[in-house]
């Protein structure tokens, strides 16, 4: 899967539309800066939020999204780039949102093994936003399409982000 600065995504002969960060193509990825990170990333699990659609078909790991999920983005915490339990005492981004944009959501192998410190978190494929804007650095795609790639994901896909 090979994501291009223009705002496409390659993947199975297939040219799809993505939306990328409101930054751009990054080439030294840090925590709030907007952009989309370069490098290849393996694609870690799919989570999807069951009372909005049925579960994806995807050789991924899998898990359902509850009210309770949400991702620690908080750099000097130890959970800093980790999937939390909410309530988390330290600064985190819920993933059960109402506008639709994490009902899927596929984890990419960004600064997780280990993190580092401010180096970026929260670095997921996910649904576009139905008005287009930018993402806080994920690569996002409407959510037909999005599922339409995940039938052909497994352990061994990598999502390569191009430098521009």
């Amino acid at each position: 899967m090979h994501v291009s600065a223009d705002g496409t995504l390659r993947f199975a002969g297939k040219v799809y539309r993505c939306v990328l960060g409101r930054s751009g193509i990054v080439t030294d990825k840090r925590e709030g800066d907007g952009g989309t990170p370069i490098g290849c990333f393996t694609l870690r699990r799919a989570l999807f939020r069951p009372d909005r659609l049925a579960a994806p078909a995807t050789a991924l790991p899998l898990e359902s999204l509850s009210p309770q999920d949400g991702w620690c983005d908080a750099p000097d915490h130890a959970d800093y780039n980790r999937h939390v339990r909410l309530p988390h005492p330290a600064r985190h981004e819920r993933l059960w949102r109402d506008d639709g944009v994490y009902d899927v959501v596929v984890v990419l192998g960004h600064n997780d093994d280990p993190p580092v410190a401010g180096q970026g978190s929260a670095i997921f494929l996910h649904v576009a936003p139905d008005d287009g804007q930018p993402t806080e650095g994920c690569v996002a795609l409407p959510l037909a399409d999005l599922l339409e790639i995940l039938k052909d994901c497994d352990a061994a896909t990598r999502l390569c982000v191009a430098q521009p």
